[in-house]
């Protein structure tokens, strides 16, 4: 349960003013339908995370307990860092628009979240938990928590929540999680 709740949690604040939620907003005022959209982000996170999940928990299992603590932890505090920068929206005239809302969505964000900070989160979730299942439903869940109010409720939304409130509090609880995956093994 700690997986599923710690990822969900922090997958869906690293999510808030990403770009992948940006892109759910652009996707949102070129498509009026938003079941394909929705059914799109689903799509690609399920799948970019099933496997951002499973290299974490793959690699870990290579790694020396004492030396994954202390890399994982490290990364999770580096991810946190990079959480307080705000990312661009750069989905501007995308030729892929033309292959349908779920088409273009699903390309999109699976591409998009290549290399994303939500991803390389999926990898240390996967790699500090060791489940699979767990973090790949709690990041998926996360994503979807950030994403699918963006395509229904757009731009209103948008302006209410307070992205670097959110930025802050995700750097915060990845400095946290780092600091704990750092000192519980040196505990035990």
């Amino acid at each position: 349960m700690e997986a599923l709740f710690t990822s969900t949690s922090t997958v869906a604040l690293a999510e808030m003013g990403d770009k992948t939620q940006l892109l759910a907003l652009f996707l949102a005022t070129r498509f009026a339908s938003k079941t394909p959209i929705v059914l799109g982000i689903l799509i690609a996170t399920l799948l970019n995370h099933a496997v951002s999940a499973w290299f974490g928990s793959t690699i870990a299992a290579w790694i020396p307990t004492y030396f994954a603590s202390w890399i994982v932890g490290f990364s999770f505090i580096a991810v946190g860092f990079w959480l307080l920068i705000p990312d661009k929206d750069d989905s501007e005239d995308n030729q892929l628009l033309k292959y349908g809302a779920f088409c273009a969505t699903f390309m999109l964000f699976f591409l998009a979240e290549i290399g994303d900070k939500t991803q390389i989160a999926t990898v240390l979730l996967g790699a500090h938990y060791g489940s699979v299942w767990a973090v790949l439903i709690g990041s998926t869940l996360g994503m979807m928590m950030a994403n699918v109010p963006v395509v229904f409720a757009g731009r209103w939304l948008m302006d209410k929540v307070d992205a670097n409130c959110t930025r802050k509090l995700a750097c915060i609880l990845f400095i946290i999680i780092g600091i704990i995956t750092i000192v519980t093994p040196q505990l035990t």
